[in-house]
């Protein structure tokens, strides 16, 4: 008796372990993929940066502070136009990607080059890595709002 509601017990455990429902064919679970990657919108990038709040109006002193650091890190390689130098030009940036993609691309440069398909792109058009430029969360923010401005939000 006690053989048999052992056998019971540990079946019942069993069970409820399994998935509750059973893959079609052709379903085949992407046992490759991590938790974090199946939950992770790819629009976004990768990096510490998950969510960005604009504001608006926008913050001039970020704005202040993005130009300087856009003078002295980022306009040898970048245009404010779509003119691309060895970068991509920023015209019309933060209208085809979001800011959480462009500021994992300015503070995770290494990793958004060797990961993500969008940034994987641009290499393979500009032929060029970018060089990862040491900048703070705040930085990019910073320049994110400058890139707002050249795009012409207020």
């Amino acid at each position: 008796m006690k053989y048999f509601l052992g056998l019971t017990l540990a079946t019942m455990m069993l069970l409820s372990c399994s998935p509750g429902k059973p893959n079609q064919p052709g379903e085949e679970p992407d046992i490759n993929k991590s938790a974090v990657e199946a939950i992770t919108d790819p629009t976004k990038g990768i990096g510490a940066i998950k969510n960005v709040t604009l504001e608006n109006p926008l913050d001039q002193e970020r704005i202040k502070r993005g130009v300087a650091i856009y003078e002295m890190k980022c306009q040898a390689c970048h245009k404010l136009t779509d003119q691309r130098i060895v970068g991509p030009g920023w015209k019309d940036v933060t209208k085809k990607r979001k800011p959480e993609w462009i500021m994992n691309m300015i503070t995770n440069i290494d990793v958004m080059l060797e990961k993500d398909e969008e940034a994987q792109k641009l290499l393979e058009l500009c032929l060029m890595r970018m060089p990862n430029q040491n900048m703070s969360v705040g930085d990019a923010r910073d320049v994110l709002e400058f890139m707002r401005q050249n795009d012409g939000e207020k």
